[in-house]
């Protein structure tokens, strides 16, 4: 460790500079490809939700029906 220049850790402090900035692309794009992930699940299960909804509103008769329907069920009528 006493033979070490100044001059030897400039070099090494350069290198792992460059190395640091070589891998930095490959971090964003994992990044941005974990976040359309992430968007895309929520996404998903939008539209299953509104095409179950459409399917219980075609079910039960239309949307008055469907109305009544829910309203007889919660107060039990």
């Amino acid at each position: 460790m006493k033979d070490i220049t100044p001059e030897t850790k400039v070099q090494v402090k350069q290198r792992s500079m460059q190395r640091t900035a070589e891998s930095a692309p490959a971090k964003v794009e994992v990044s941005r490809g974990v976040m359309i992930a992430i968007g895309a699940v929520p996404a998903l299960i939008g539209v299953w939700a509104a095409a179950c909804f459409f399917g219980g509103l075609m079910a039960s008769g239309g949307p008055i029906a469907m109305v009544r329907s829910w309203f007889s069920a919660f107060t039990g009528m």
